[in-house]
């Protein structure tokens, strides 16, 4: 598991330098637009998940899981059925869910040709994008994203080595912190100032209650290692789930971070990359592995089963 974990480490961290500086330089994607619904038609199935870069649940129902990944946005339906989200391959490298609406998602990233595709909301659950916004020196590509599941208005997301934040959800934006360094954002589900960054060089996780502008060691337990992944319980924002390589895998807090403990059932020896909880289920968790292995639990992390 150590050779597995730190050769995927030293690639997240080279895509988070080049996802900073170098792709900024190529010409941005005009080719997006806004699209009203989703039918069986804009559908089209695939074989299997590559390359992932974000997870959500469907906000309504449980069953129905989206993959952003570095050839489009993919929808798994009934545990089963997986397909891509219109005729898009563009490389959704930011990925963040409405908490409200369940066909709004928006992403950043870069299209398969190359370039920046600044910032970008969908509102037909992934059929058609538009550019919000070219974000601060961009256009953008944020490799880290959240959008506050408190308030909608709030996002944020990380470029060429400096925190953006939005209060207008994403129209514009302002440099907030040029310190911290995050492989993932994501906020607390109560508390509208707070927002976590899993980070990739033994800082562990760090946390700003001030909506990003200082920041703080989360939790002494998991400093010195590298946290791909993190995710906060809908109902009770205590319950946090990361992937840690102190924890030496995927480990999980009922304290809001002082003390942590591996998850276990299943689970154990996989690299995980993603974590996403249902809202409407707030017990059902799910996972995405290195290897693109896509696991379930029902029980809040107690036991799991592989999906996908």
């Amino acid at each position: 598991m150590n050779n597995k974990f730190n050769s995927f480490l030293t690639a997240m961290i080279a895509l988070l330098v080049v996802g900073g500086a170098t792709l900024l330089l190529l010409p941005q994607d005009e080719n997006v637009g806004v699209g009203t619904g989703t039918s069986v038609s804009d559908l089209h199935q695939v074989e299997e998940i590559t390359h992932a870069h974000g997870l959500a649940v469907d906000i309504v129902d449980p069953t129905k899981v989206y993959i952003a990944t570095h050839h489009g946005l993919l929808q798994l339906k009934n545990e089963k059925e997986l397909f891509r989200v219109g005729e898009s391959m563009n490389d959704y490298m930011g990925f963040s869910p409405h908490p409200t609406e369940a066909s709004t998602f928006f992403s950043s990233g870069h299209p398969s040709h190359g370039g920046n595709m600044g910032f970008l909301k969908t509102i037909d659950g992934g059929v058609t994008w538009s550019k919000v916004s070219d974000g601060l020196n961009g256009p953008v590509d944020f490799h880290a994203m959240a959008v506050s599941a408190v308030n909608p208005n709030l996002v944020y997301g990380w470029h060429q080595g400096s925190l953006q934040r939005s209060l207008d959800q994403g129209k514009t934006w302002t440099i907030v912190n040029s310190e911290v360094l995050p492989v993932q954002l994501t906020t607390d589900t109560k508390d509208e100032s707070t927002v976590y960054a899993a980070t990739p060089r033994g800082s562990g996780v760090m946390v700003s209650r001030d909506m990003g502008v200082t920041w703080s060691s989360l939790s002494p337990a998991i400093e010195g290692g590298v946290v791909l992944a993190i995710a906060v319980h809908h109902e009770d924002p205590k319950i946090i789930f990361i992937f840690s390589e102190k924890l030496g895998g995927l480990g999980k807090s009922l304290d809001g971070g002082e003390t942590w403990n591996k998850v276990f059932g299943g689970i154990e020896n996989e690299v995980v990359t993603q974590i996403a909880i249902s809202k409407s289920e707030p017990n059902t968790v799910y996972v995405l592995s290195k290897e693109n292995k896509l696991f379930k639990s029902m029980s809040a992390g107690d036991s799991w089963v592989l999906v996908r």
